[in-house]
């Protein structure tokens, strides 16, 4: 028996996230089952980030146990031929046998990407959220400040989240103008339900004049979801890197 590791790359647009749910497609859903037809074996991957539904990936990270005999760098490339066109291994290689990828320190990084222009550009529909109304980057960029450093993130929380704490780091988190594109990058040690997507929702409402930069400071204070934004659309998050800690 041996573990394995892949990289994952998807377009979440056709999932319903990466959390096996039945009667529906899902990510992990979809490896289990290529991975069952190529190995012939009863495989259940154990992924790292539950990405929701419509959310993209450059680099999920997901376990599996097997007793083949195929070396473990060329299942990517097998497994490659019976994945949708959507999904796509980056890598695979063999990992220690204790080693799971939600139970080791890691960062990960998102980035969420807002479309500003006058109208919508057919190409970018799938990956960036879309919004007309001119938005002020430099003040987006201050609120975001008050969320850099270890807080409890409840406010920016779905309210039907189940967790033992809502406190989180975050080590960097930016906003950049790219064009006709706004990019809010994330950097942290954890993120809970919507998070990424409410910390995007907030921030818009600040772009918008709506919120002062000063309230996202109150907004965390408050410890209540109904204190932030709405939550951004799915399409415009994908998770970009994804580093443990040695």
């Amino acid at each position: 028996m041996k573990r394995v590791k892949l990289v994952v790359a998807y377009d979440g647009t056709a999932y319903h996230g990466w959390q096996l749910q039945p009667g529906v497609p899902t990510i992990e859903g979809e490896l289990n089952r290529s991975l069952r037809e190529l190995l012939q074996e009863e495989i259940q991957v154990m992924g790292a980030s539950r990405t929701d539904c419509g959310v993209h990936a450059l680099c999920n990270v997901a376990v599996f146990d097997t007793n083949t005999r195929i070396p473990a760098e060329k299942i990517s490339y097998a497994l490659n031929q019976k994945l949708p066109e959507d999904i796509r291994i980056q890598s695979s290689v063999q990992v220690p046998d204790y080693f799971h990828p939600r139970h080791c320190a890691s960062k990960k990084t998102y980035e969420y990407r807002i479309l500003n222009c006058p109208f919508p550009i057919p190409t970018k529909r799938l990956y960036a959220h879309f919004t007309y109304v001119p938005l002020d980057v430099e003040k987006m960029a201050q609120a975001a400040e008050f969320l850099v450093g270890e807080h409890d993130f409840k406010s920016f929380c779905a309210a039907a989240a189940v967790v033992e704490s809502t406190v989180r780091r975050i080590y960097e988190l930016s906003v950049e103008k790219e064009g006709s594109e706004i990019v809010i990058r994330v950097q942290g040690n954890g993120f809970l339900y919507n998070m990424v997507r409410i910390i995007a929702g907030t921030l818009m409402e600040v772009g918008r004049g709506n919120l002062e930069p000063e309230k996202v400071r109150e907004i965390l204070d408050a410890k209540d979801r109904q204190a932030a934004g709405p939550t951004a659309p799915a399409c415009g998050l994908t998770l970009v890197k994804y580093e443990f800690e040695v």
